[in-house]
Parts: structure tokens; C-alpha cells; sequence
């Protein structure tokens, strides 16, 4: 994902058991997490489908995406996450709040974890990817997995929800994935896809 800046910044849990914790991410360009207004925001979205789900952190850079998850109740959580830098910090803020015993760390590429002969976890309700913004293959090569290949890891009903700029428009289809909603914040946007029934019927 790039080179990392030695300095660090701030973030902290928006809400639930861990509210108001700090965490830390590597400040740059290479890690750009999830802003806690738009952490907030996606939140709002997806706070009925929270409790008691399995969620998958894609690039999970720091983790505070599905530390946010874990810290709102989701029953496990998977961060998959490959640069050093970024998973050092990653697995401190995991200490830090002292959830290791349900979120799980996988320091491999993206691409290899989605895999179906990866022998990747399945059944998550919720997935969120946040690859880097000037990694737009990287868009298409994992929706198009989610929507492919590795239909097979989401449960029933699971929603999958990518960060990208405002100004990049993603793909209304990827697969079988179908964008339901598009929500927009300063110069981030957040791309909601399901899977479509039309295409699960025709694939029948």
C-alpha cells in the first residue's frame, strides 16, 4: 500500500461498549482511515444489522472500522489487512481495547484471502472494503469477487459497502452484487451493493 509517515494521529470509537476509546492509526497518504464522521455515518446505515453479526474489514488499514463494529456488538469480525506499518498498529489497537478473543487478524493480500481455495471464513452479514483511493483495480478485482468467486463467504441478506471518492463512480454491478445505495460526504462517498435475486435466479 505504499510508504508510511513515522508520525501518528488520533482517532477514536464513536459509540457502543468502547465509545470515546482511542485508537491510533500511521498518518500519510498510505493509510487513510475512516473519518469519525463517516464512521458515524456508515453506522447509522448499518446499526440494525450490527448486533450479533459477522463482519469482514477489508484493507482494514488501523482497524477502526471493525473495532467500531466490535465495539457496537458484532459477534466476530475478520480484518484483512498486508502492510506492515499498517498492521502493527492494527494489532496494538486489538490490545488495546482487548478484543482479540473476536477479532481476527489476517495479514495477507486482499485478493489472496478472497480466494475460494483460500479456505477464508464464511457467513459474514456485513462486509466493508477501503482500499486506497488511487487503487481503483483494486475496486473492481475484490467487488468482483464478492460478486463472484467468492459469493460463497457472504451469508444471506449481506450487505457489502465500499469507501471511495466522491468523484470515482464505482460500478452500479459487480457480479451478482448490485448497488442499492450511494451516500456522499465532503469528498468520500459510500457505495452500498446486496446481492441481486434477479441474478441468483437466473444463475439457478
Amino acid at each position: 500500500m505504499g510508504r508510511f509517515h513515522l508520525c501518528w494521529f488520533a482517532m477514536r470509537i464513536v459509540a457502543g461498549r468502547y465509545r470515546s476509546r482511542v485508537l491510533q492509526a500511521p498518518a500519510g497518504l498510505a493509510t487513510r482511515p475512516t473519518s469519525d464522521r463517516l464512521r458515524e455515518t456508515l453506522f447509522n446505515v448499518l446499526a440494525p444489522r450490527i448486533a450479533g453479526a459477522a463482519f469482514l474489514d477489508l484493507y482494514a488499514g488501523s482497524g477502526a472500522v471493525g473495532l467500531e463494529a466490535a465495539s457496537r456488538d458484532a459477534a466476530r469480525v475478520v480484518c484483512v489487512e498486508r502492510a506492515p506499518a499498517a498492521l502493527k498498529v492494527l494489532h496494538a489497537n486489538v490490545e488495546r481495547l482487548g478484543v482479540a478473543a473476536k477479532v481476527a487478524v489476517h495479514a495477507v493480500s486482499v485478493t489472496a484471502w478472497l480466494k475460494p481455495t483460500s479456505g477464508a471464513e464464511r457467513g459474514f452479514d456485513v462486509v466493508f472494503l477501503d482500499p486506497p483511493y488511487d487503487a481503483a483495480e483494486e475496486y473492481k478485482k475484490t467487488l468482483g469477487l464478492l460478486g463472484g468467486a467468492a459469493l460463497g463467504l457472504l451469508a444471506e441478506g449481506a450487505v457489502v459497502v465500499a469507501e471511495h471518492r466522491r468523484k470515482e463512480r464505482l460500478e452500479d454491478r459487480y457480479g451478482t452484487l448490485e448497488r442499492t445505495r450511494l451516500l456522499e460526504q465532503g469528498d468520500a462517498a459510500l457505495s452500498f451493493y446486496s446481492v441481486s435475486r434477479t441474478s441468483l435466479t437466473s444463475a439457478v
